[in-house]
């Protein structure tokens, strides 16, 4: 297989985003912009991956590295165009045998495919492939300058003369280039141009010039769409979830209301999985065949087995694990807690850092007391325990099997296996006293 280089270009700040944050961190689909870039060109197959950041983009690096540990960086620390942004990367491309594309970083609906379009035409004989696309509305972009199925030019929008702005066919975000031929052209970018910059488009003519074969590849508009500013990020998002809705429903996927249920970018359901309207998918969520979302859940890092219910009104946060058949109801949230097979936690319930045997049922109102302040502890519900409505599990702390707990108590040791634990005062009933403070009360208003 030919090695392929990729440079993502990210040390753009996106000023159009007004944003504190570097826009190549704003997310789509629950990862970063760039990481979707990353990701895209990992799918081609990319032996080598290189960033170019801008100054103080600590943040950029830290993101990628957790998506690509492989990733080498690099910094732009003038903004002197994108031909520059790439020559930032020598060390990368000049030691790179094969391919070298470079990737604008803010397109986050690129596919492995898109790259392929390209090295795909460096495949057929071509020693240069660039992606464009046909954009409703070209104002902008750089046009594609061609001779058949030849590229002869980019023209910048703010460059391109009257008859040239009236081209359709307009540069994406893939540029590809044999690597030999790419150090050859990459020193030769001169900044003749409206904005002084050093053009990395301007690569075609210099190809072309120095008897090259230049070609170039289309893709749709959707996959090359760039975020630039709040309102392109919405569209980009509106996207990404309406194509991860006809994935799953094609998989078999049930969703009731397509239109309002969100996915994560690495979202896993098995077929005859059935959602209901208004949920929405963190990252790290899994569920098996079988399962129901009902209504109105917010669902992150959650194992979800076959059978299982969630909701409606319910939150599972990152570490929980539901079993097979288990359930967790209206206003339940639940985190880093294993409930097993069978196992209701029906309404009004918080588990956080627990155990839950199989088939046990915890009883609306319920919370583990999981927090002192300073450390969180864990708590043990054994198989088919029964815990009554009200109570306080206080953590660290064993519940045994088939033991019950009175409702309205506060565990803070543990109940042996068939016990019944009781932490509660003993109720005390003073007839007629209702009625005094019910006075005494009402003179008190009457008084203000």
């Amino acid at each position: 297989m030919t090695e392929l280089t990729v440079i993502v270009l990210a040390a753009g700040e996106g000023t159009r985003m007004k944003s504190a944050h570097p826009k190549v961190l704003h997310k789509v689909g629950g990862r970063p912009i760039v990481g979707h870039v990353l990701q895209a060109a990992s799918d081609a197959g990319a032996t080598h991956l290189a960033v170019v950041t801008g100054p103080g983009h600590d943040a950029v690096r830290r993101a990628m590295q957790e998506i690509a540990p492989a990733t080498h960086f690099f910094e732009q620390a003038e903004r002197r165009g994108t031909a520059h942004a790439a020559s930032m990367a020598r060390p990368a491309f000049e030691v790179a045998e094969g391919y070298v594309a470079i990737v604008y970083g803010d397109h986050p609906l690129l596919s492995g495919a898109d790259f392929r379009r390209v090295t795909e035409r460096l495949d057929a004989g071509l020693d240069a492939a660039i992606l464009g696309f046909e954009p409703r509305d070209p104002t902008g972009y750089g046009r594609f300058i061609t001779d058949g199925d030849r590229l002869l030019a980019i023209r910048e929008h703010k460059d391109a003369s009257e008859d040239e702005q009236r081209i359709g066919l307009c540069n994406a975000c893939i540029l590809a280039f044999r690597a030999e031929v790419f150090r050859e052209l990459i020193d030769k970018v001169g900044t003749d141009n409206a904005q002084g910059e050093y053009y990395l488009t301007d690569l075609v003519e210099l190809a072309n010039a120095a008897g090259r074969k230049v070609g170039y590849a289309v893709a749709p508009e959707e996959n090359v769409m760039g975020v630039n500013d709040r309102s392109q990020l919405a569209r980009a998002e509106a996207t990404f979830q309406q194509l991860r809705r006809e994935d799953f429903m094609k998989a078999g996927v049930t969703l009731h209301d397509p239109a309002s249920v969100y996915f994560s970018y690495d979202t896993e359901i098995a077929a005859d999985v059935e959602i209901e309207p208004h949920v929405v998918f963190g990252p790290g969520v899994r569920i098996e065949s079988g399962a129901v979302i009902h209504a109105f859940s917010h669902i992150e890092g959650a194992e979800i087995a076959s059978g299982a219910s969630v909701g409606p009104f319910a939150r599972l946060r990152p570490g929980t694990n539901l079993a097979n058949g288990a359930k967790a109801g209206n206003f339940v949230e639940i985190k880093n807690a294993k409930v097993g097979e069978g196992a209701k936690i029906n309404h009004l319930s918080y588990i956080g850092d627990a155990d839950i045997g199989a088939h046990s049922n915890i009883g609306a109102g319920t919370i583990t007391c999981n927090y002192d302040g300073y450390n969180k502890a864990r708590t043990v519900v054994g198989e088919n325990a029964f815990i009554g409505s009200n109570s306080a599990l206080v953590a660290p702390v064993e519940i045994g099997d088939g033991a019950y707990v009175a409702s309205g108590s506060v565990i803070t040791e543990p109940v042996a296996s068939d016990a019944l634990g009781i932490g509660r005062a003993r109720q005390i009933n003073k007839p007629g006293y209702g009625k005094a403070l019910n006075e005494r009360f009402k003179a008190i208003k009457n008084k203000k």
